[in-house]
Order: C-alpha cells, then sequence, then structure tokens
C-alpha cells in the first residue's frame, strides 16, 4: 500500500554538479546513499536543489498546481484539452482523470516533503563541513519548502478555515519514517506550517544575502548564493507567513508580513518598456518565489499555450474583454496575451510561459510561485476588513496604476468581487484564483452555476490510499 511515509523519490533529487546555474539546471544520477550524500556541504546543496526540481513536475506546480486543473476549476480558461478537463470543470472529483491529478498532487508534494526531511534529518550532524552562512540558508529553506508544499497539501485537500478549522485535514510529516503520522485538524496543520515558517525566518534573517546585502558571485561558492528569487528565500518566507495568515483569519499578522516585502524595496514593478519588448513576460522583477524551469517553452507555451496545439488553453478576445472590464491599456491585457490565427484569430493565448525576446538570461525558464502584487492585495484586503477603506484603496491603487489603470477615488460597493476580478487579471495562468475563492468560501466561482459551498467542491477527497490503508477521517 502507498502511505505517504513511505514515498522517498530519488529520481530527479541529486546533482551532478556545483556551478552557479548547475544547481539549478538539475539532472537526475542514481541513487546515493545518505552516508555518502550528507558527507559533504556540496552534497547537501544537491539535496535540496533535488527538491526543488520535484516541483518543476506537471503533475504540480509545472502544469496541474498552476494553469492546468486549479486553472480550470477556477473557471480561468474557456478551452483546454476537454477530454482530460471536463469532469474537472464541474467538479466531479471522482471521475478518472481528476482523480488521477489528485492523487499525484498528493503523491508529489509528499514525496518533496519526504526528502526535505532527509536532508534536515543530517544538517545538524556535523555543522563544520558548511562553509560561511550555508548551513543556516539550507536549513531556512528546506524547513521553508516543507511549510510551502504541505500549505498547497491543507489548500487542497483541508476544507478552508472560514468553514470549520476544526476538521480533519492531512497529516504533517516531520520525519522521513515508517510510522503513520497522525491526520492534523485545519487549525493544527496550518499552526504547523507556521511552526516551519518562523524557524525559517530566524535562520534565514541573518544569513541569506537578499537580506544582509553580501555580494554573491560566481567565484564566491561557485556562485550557490546567486539567483535567491529561485530560491524559497527569506522574502519568500515572510510571503508565505501572509499567504497563511490570511488563511486562518489573523489579518494584522499576515497585513505584518506582507508589509515586511513590499518595504523591503527588493521587489520593483515590471516596466512597460520590458513588457513591451518581450523581455519579461512573467514580470520577473516581482518575482518574491520562482522556480527555474528549463523546458518552460518547448514543453509548456508551444504545447499548452499555442493554437497548434490540442492541448492549449485558452480565452475568447470577448471574456478577456470581460476579466479586464474593457480597460485595453492595461498592460496585462496589451503586453501578455497573444492572439490566435486561422480558425482560432478569437482565441487570447497568455504569453507568459512564452520565451523571452533577447539574450537577458535573468527573464528566462521562470515560473512565478509567489509575486509581489499579491502583498499588495493582502494588504488592501486586510485594511478594508479592519474598516481604513481609504488606506486599502490607496494600496490598491498602488497595483492598479503599475498596471496602467485609473486610480480608484473609491472603493466598488463589492469589495470582494473587486478582489476577485483582480486576482484573476493579476494571476492567470499561476494558480492562486481558485484558493482565494475557497478562502473566502464564496457560493460561486464566475462562468460555473456550481454550488460550491453546499457540494462541498473546494475541497478535494483525499486519496482512496489513505482514506483505506492509513484509516483517515472525513476530511469534509
Amino acid at each position: 500500500m502507498k502511505k505517504i511515509t513511505y514515498i522517498l523519490v530519488w529520481m530527479g533529487l541529486l546533482l551532478g554538479s556545483a556551478s552557479c546555474n548547475d544547481y539549478l539546471d538539475v539532472q537526475p544520477r542514481s541513487q546515493v546513499e545518505d552516508t555518502e550524500l550528507f558527507e559533504t556541504e556540496s552534497g547537501f546543496k544537491e539535496a535540496l536543489a533535488g527538491v526543488y526540481s520535484s516541483m518543476v513536475s506537471t503533475s504540480t506546480y509545472s502544469k496541474e498546481m498552476t494553469y492546468g486543473l486549479i486553472g480550470v476549476l477556477g473557471q480561468e480558461w474557456d478551452f483546454y484539452y476537454s477530454a482530460q478537463y471536463d469532469d474537472a470543470v464541474k467538479y466531479d472529483y471522482e471521475a478518472a482523470y481528476p482523480t488521477n491529478y489528485l492523487r499525484s498532487i498528493w503523491a508529489n508534494n509528499y514525496s518533496g516533503i519526504a526528502n526535505v526531511n532527509n536532508l534536515l534529518a543530517h544538517i545538524d550532524d556535523n555543522t563544520k563541513i558548511f562553509s560561511t552562512d550555508n548551513h543556516d540558508v539550507i536549513k531556512g529553506e528546506a524547513l521553508a519548502l516543507r511549510a510551502f508544499l504541505h500549505f498547497d497539501l491543507l489548500r487542497c485537500f483541508g476544507v478552508s478555515f472560514a468553514v470549520n478549522p476544526d476538521q480533519p485535514s492531512i497529516p504533517y510529516s516531520t520525519a522521513l519514517s515508517y510510522r503513520v503520522f497522525p491526520q492534523l485538524t485545519v487549525k493544527e496543520a496550518a499552526n504547523a506550517v507556521l511552526q516551519d515558517l518562523n524557524a525559517a525566518e530566524v535562520l534565514l534573517k541573518g544569513s541569506d544575502p537578499i537580506v544582509t546585502g553580501r555580494e554573491i558571485t560566481e567565484a564566491n561558492d561557485n556562485g550557490y548564493l546567486i539567483n535567491r528569487q529561485l530560491h524559497i528565500n527569506y522574502y519568500a518566507v515572510k510571503a508565505l507567513q501572509a499567504r497563511v495568515y490570511m488563511w486562518t483569519g489573523e489579518y494584522d499578522k499576515a497585513m505584518e508580513a506582507a508589509n515586511n516585502v513590499i518595504e523591503s524595496n527588493r521587489f520593483e514593478w515590471a516596466t512597460v518598456s520590458n513588457m513591451q519588448a518581450g523581455y519579461d513576460r512573467t514580470m520577473a522583477t516581482e518575482h518574491i518565489f520562482a522556480l527555474n524551469n528549463l523546458t518552460l517553452t518547448a514543453d509548456i507555451a508551444n504545447v499548452y499555450f499555442s493554437d497548434d496545439s490540442q492541448y492549449s488553453f485558452a480565452v475568447t478576445r470577448d471574456r478577456l474583454l470581460n476579466y479586464f472590464e474593457n480597460a485595453t491599456q492595461d498592460y496585462r491585457y496589451t503586453f501578455l496575451f497573444k492572439t490566435g490565427s486561422a480558425t482560432h484569430v478569437n482565441n487570447r493565448y497568455t504569453t507568459k510561459y512564452d520565451a523571452p525576446s533577447g539574450n537577458n538570461i535573468y527573464y528566462a525558464n521562470k515560473m512565478p510561485l509567489i509575486r509581489v502584487p499579491e502583498m499588495y492585495l493582502i494588504r488592501s484586503e486586510v485594511e478594508y476588513r479592519k474598516g481604513d477603506t481609504e488606506a486599502a484603496r490607496a494600496t490598491l491603487n498602488r497595483l492598479r496604476t503599475a498596471r496602467n489603470l485609473p486610480a480608484l477615488t473609491e472603493l466598488p460597493a463589492d469589495f470582494d468581487l473587486a478582489l476577485i476580478q483582480e486576482y484573476r487579471r493579476e494571476f492567470i495562468g499561476e494558480g492562486q484564483l481558485f484558493f482565494l475563492y475557497k478562502r473566502l468560501n464564496r457560493q460561486n466561482i464566475l462562468y460555473s452555476d456550481v454550488d460550491m459551498v453546499a457540494t462541498k467542491s473546494y475541497t478535494f477527497p483525499l486519496p482512496i490510499t489513505e482514506t483505506e490503508a492509513a484509516q483517515r477521517e472525513a476530511n469534509k
């Protein structure tokens, strides 16, 4: 029987070289015994990079957890490969394709967690092997990754905190062990996520170059600490804290964490010149945490966002205009979508995952998982819920003006709907809209007539291997 505590997948986890980019451009190699892998600092770097590599999977963050299944569930697309998603768009999770998608999300994330736990089990055995601040950086990232992967499992397989924080949800795995970890309530799982994030924050605050300002070149430690936005860095920890605190309804803590990111001034707004030139399609300067996906163009843009492919995801021109409320001057509308040809001329495809123009590798191969606009939206929402509508409007206008929209003179009457519309415009194809609907516990999702609350469609059923072999309690 497959149980989450037995999963340990090494294929795709280990690296063979140590140059700056090679720590991100991971390739699989054969299994190595722990005693050999964790004898050197390089082995820890390889193991951690392997966890990032395992996240670049079409089963999770390079498709189903971004623009694929989660995008379909958020009703983001008019067109998709119907044979694979017709059941999902109706929230029929018991059908064959959705069942397989959900089983893979569960297995892949817990596999990554198992490998993180293996690293953490060894990292304090011999701290003398680490140079500079690398022990704290690697351990901090590992704890944060464990939190990130668990939190997305909680968002998938746990009910919304607003529904019932005491409902059984997921196990929180903290060791590589054959024992079955207990199923925690939604509140307990969220607290476990925050505990790991708080520990990661302490480690990274004093060691992460993105905070300390220590200059890193390829001559330093083979450039290991370069490209911090492609690691779950200190500010990614703070951003994830903000996301979790919004989930638990702890709004003051959410705003404090979001402000920490915003006020760092480390993440600049994407410029119109770079978007117009096609350099910055993913708004890379705004990435707080992104994955490095070497097959982004060949395996994603050319397959899933092309009118030459039956697998493509697209919206119609009219629906896209509706998304943007006919504000065609919005930079996101103008520069981040392309028009289909021939019989597909009415289709619009996101260009977020297309190869950037020019030869600047900074903009290439990036798949964003957390971007700074989310922090502004979190802050605006908290200000609104605390009754400070003027502050909420001013914060929301910072995002709007960065996208070439006029500043609002007053907030919309239905703030939640305005928030949903902004998430839809900003994060299309990035996997955040469905989870916003769930957090708000909205009865209906735009473009669907399903009563999401009555049918409990926001919460995915646990894989059958868990309900039968591990005897889990009902999660909804």
